[in-house]
């Protein structure tokens, strides 16, 4: 009789444990697509084609979002394709400056140096291009964006999937942000990235309720200044 009583009693904690997991899985999964559903729908009228970008007036900058670097130091596909539409919009406007703002957080690893590099060599002018060496994450170049360089207005050079995030997320911390797509090709492992994005964009509506600090922060940097005080 004990015996039974017992084994009654540990498959009602099983039952017990297993509706808990069950329900907070199920929890957790309903947040996930909420937050996503939020995050693309209130931004996907902000992002616009090169042509429309080039005709927005008042924009402080073009920021163009890192995101690695070869073994040789140069722009991966992803940033190399950032860069030629970030470039190509600069071009096709009258914008006062370009923002890139990467991971610079190793002297042997400078994305941004890497991206003015590459706009250098498309003719931009190195007083108009500014560099963020702390954009550690897509939350930490726009909360830098504002609070550093103080852009109110901006136009954000990305690809498609990560859109919306950055565009959320710059929208939450007060700046009016526009997005341009930098998709000019296909990339590997783009599934991966779309299944992260997925929890990335929930982390971030967390982050943009919690609004924690970045890793730095640091002196203003004027954007009408000289884009080489950023050097370095």
């Amino acid at each position: 009789m004990k015996e039974t009583v017992k084994k009654i009693f540990k498959n009602r904690i099983f039952v017990t444990f297993a509706a808990v997991i069950l329900v907070v899985a199920l929890l957790a999964l309903s947040f996930v697509c909420v937050t996503n559903a939020v995050i693309i729908t209130s931004t996907d009228d902000k992002i616009l084609s090169v042509d429309e970008a080039a005709e927005l007036d008042g924009v402080d900058c073009i920021l163009v979002l890192g995101c690695g670097l070869r073994s040789d130091g140069s722009p991966s596909d992803m940033l190399n394709d950032r860069l030629a539409v970030g470039t190509s919009l600069y071009k096709s406007g009258n914008f006062r400056a370009i923002l890139m703002s990467g991971d610079h957080g190793r002297v042997e690893y400078d994305e941004v140096g890497a991206m003015k590099n590459f706009a250098l060599a498309q003719n931009i002018p190195s007083t108009d291009i500014f560099m963020d060496h702390a954009g550690f994450s897509t939350y930490e170049s726009m909360y830098r964006a504002k609070e550093i360089f103080g852009a109110d207005k901006i136009i954000v050079v990305t690809q498609g999937y990560h859109l919306p995030r950055a565009l959320y997320i710059a929208s939450s911390l007060g700046i009016e942000a526009y997005g341009v797509s930098a998709d000019v090709r296909s990339y590997r492992g783009q599934i991966i990235r779309d299944a992260r994005e997925l929890l990335a964009r929930s982390k971030d509506f967390l982050y943009t309720l919690t609004k924690p600090l970045p890793t730095y922060l640091g002196e203003p940097v004027s954007l009408d200044a000289d884009g080489n005080v950023t050097n370095g």
